[in-house]
């Protein structure tokens, strides 16, 4: 049934336009099959162009079993459903019921844009704030699914959003005046309907942990799970099944107490000074926990006495936050949610001040407003093996990066899985006459002083050469800004840098310009699909190794010293051979892409590990002249 189906006169052949058979594809969906077929687990590694969206959709709507598909980011989410979906669905005469379901900051909150529109309208309230509450009002009397991605007026980073969103702790539930039309209700209520539904990594493990306190479920069960850009579980999962607790969440807890004392309490002048001090408070402690976009040990910060103070006074004013607002119990729904989340909220504090228990990193991050302590399990596999086992089911892990020279041993360790089969595609792509990779000769040290002048001098005339066209991806945020600075210096192309609009804005401007070199790091290593001429040459600055002063990694690199391991064999270099092939990942997108790869690391040819990320990348032809790149990108 299978093989007919991929055939090129099936059912897709006859669906799709320019429809090609492929034979690693049809491998996928028969092996996807017979492990929906036998209840088992199964983990693929398809090579970038293998068609493996196609590949799992097909066997999972032939089977008719109920089944959860989960994704990597909300983008490829809402791919599979507006776009993918509804094309195999149609070819395959499949007329069950298919939901989208995301986590419910994306969900209008009916009952909080009200009370924000109360407050709005109050004498030093901003008047932007209040044009875009009423665009969104607007939309909501319209909006079906209550998706603020749907909603065009609102750009995806305003700050508005959570202003009129629910968090778990801030959601009424029954109680709420709006739960009848409560959008996340009706969607969960979809979901639970469905035949097929279609979440993210970060819901699925929300709910799964979730699920461990006994609360009840946001998923429904399914007999099927896929789980497509499967790398990224390991490290979601390590941070849903810890704690954190952020002075994002205080801010969000004091700004409910200001509003509810606002348009609910008045008489109650105490819940202004209690909002006020709390904040204070979470400013106090982010100021002495040092400079900005920092991950910190939080085990050996907290033996510091100016932050054990500003951790203690930020304790009492949630004591005597929770101690006012007892006298105003049963007068607001908001502030009765309000002093249950802030108990919650001090019980995450002084767990994650407890860093006598073992087994976890303790560790912290800075952004120039906010702070966020973290508690997280230095390993998830029993965690996730047993939610399997409970589970039962088929289980299928897929992406195009799975493997660290063919062997998936770090992957599944690092999940607890113990898939009946494995199976490595490689990409369909002719990588002989479609790509060059270069690792230049002359190349400075990786981390030496002057290596983003020295790359930008040899980089320009390729860049120039050819007429921008490429990402250049860093492994740190003061790499991307340094060279960006310096490619502004030199440069007349265009050049765009991560983080000064959106993601979605920045590549859009990057394709519209055609021309432009976009300079970048996490956010645009992996998940990002730039086809044709748009896109020619992607340039890497070092092996992208964790920074080995990274509080999560010291602690794994310590957990697996303690059990007798090699931490760089087994912790560090397939972490960065995976990052790797995700980079790599960018350049070729389709049969008729070509371009050039430059790795900027001597490690890649001086170090032995450097086989290992050699022999785990596309059979790319290898050069170290630059000349000879310029040359292929010239003949592009």
């Amino acid at each position: 049934m299978i093989s007919k189906t991929f055939s090129s006169d099936g059912a897709l052949g006859k669906a799709i336009p320019g429809y090609q058979s492929r034979q690693a594809q049809t491998d996928m969906a028969e092996a996807v099959y017979q492990a929906i077929g036998e209840q088992s687990q199964l983990v693929v590694e398809a090579g970038t162009g293998t068609g493996k969206t196609f590949a799992y959709l097909v066997p999972v709507l032939l089977s008719g079993k109920k089944a959860i598909i989960s994704t990597g980011s909300k983008n490829l989410q809402e791919q599979l459903f507006h776009r993918d979906l509804p094309l195999i669905a149609n070819a395959l005469g499949f007329y069950g019921q298919i939901a989208l379901l995301k986590g419910r900051s994306n969900y209008l909150c009916l009952e909080r844009l009200s009370k924000q529109l109360v407050e709005s309208h109050s004498g030093d309230a901003d008047p932007g704030m209040l044009t875009q509450l009423v665009k969104v009002r607007r939309w909501s009397s319209e909006s079906k699914s209550g998706d603020l991605g749907e909603c065009d007026d609102l750009a995806e980073d305003s700050h508005v959003i959570p202003a009129i969103t629910s968090t778990n702790e801030n959601c009424l539930g029954k109680e709420c005046p709006s739960y009848s039309d409560c959008f996340v209700l009706k969607a969960r209520r979809k979901a639970m309907d469905a035949d097929l539904v279609v979440v993210n990594h970060h819901l699925f493990l929300a709910d799964l942990a979730i699920k461990e306190t006994g609360f009840g479920e946001l998923i429904p069960e399914a007999e099927v799970f896929i789980f497509d850009e499967a790398h990224q579980l390991p490290d979601i999962a390590s941070h849903y099944f810890g704690q954190s607790i952020s002075s994002r969440q205080v801010h969000e807890l004091a700004k409910d107490i200001e509003l509810a004392y606002r348009t609910e309490a008045k008489d109650m002048r105490q819940l202004q000074k209690v909002s006020a001090k709390l904040v204070q408070c979470a400013s106090d402690l982010r100021i002495v926990l040092g400079d900005s976009g920092f991950r910190g040990n939080w085990r050996e910060a907290i033996q510091s006495s100016a932050i054990k103070l500003e951790v203690e006074r930020l304790i009492d004013a949630l004591d005597f936050t929770i101690e006012v607002m007892k006298i105003a119990l049963g007068r607001s729904q908001l502030l009765d949610a309000a002093f249950e989340r802030a108990n919650t909220i001090k019980g995450r504090i002084i767990r994650v001040c407890d860093v006598s228990i073992t087994g976890y990193s303790y560790w912290f991050d800075t952004t120039p407003r906010h702070f966020t302590l973290h508690v997280t399990p230095l390993s998830v596999a029993d965690k996730f093996h047993s939610h399997i086992e409970e589970q039962s089911g088929a289980w299928v892990f897929t992406s195009a990066t799975l493997s660290v020279n063919d062997d998936f041993g770090h992957f599944t360790s690092r999940l607890g899985i113990q898939p009946k089969q494995h199976l490595h595609l490689p990409s369909p792509f002719d990588y002989q006459s479609q790509a060059r990779l270069c690792v230049p000769r002359y190349l400075p040290e990786p981390n030496s002083a002057g290596l983003a002048q020295k790359l930008v001098e040899m980089l320009t005339p390729v860049i120039e050469q050819n007429k921008g066209r490429c990402f250049f991806l860093c492994t740190s945020h003061s790499m991307m800004r340094e060279l960006a600075d310096r490619f502004r210096q030199v440069l007349e192309l265009p050049v765009l840098v991560q983080g000064e609009t959106s993601k979605q804005k920045t590549l859009a401007e990057f394709m519209e310009l055609g021309d432009a070199l976009l300079v970048a790091t996490g956010a645009f290593w992996e998940g990002i699909d730039v086809r044709g001429d748009a896109l020619s040459c992607v340039i890497i600055d070092k092996l992208p190794f964790t920074a080995p002063d990274d509080p999560l990694l010291k602690a794994r690199i310590e957990d697996c010293r303690l059990q007798g391991g090699d931490p760089f064999s087994q912790v560090q270099l397939p972490d960065a051979v995976i990052s790797l092939k995700q980079g790599v990942g960018r350049l070729i997108r389709d049969q008729h892409d070509r371009g050039a790869l430059i790795i900027c690391d001597n490690r890649l040819v001086t170090r032995h590990y450097g086989g290992i990320f050699l022999a785990s990348l596309p059979p790319i032809p290898r050069t170290r002249d630059l000349e000879r790149i310029m040359r292929f990108l010239k003949e592009n």
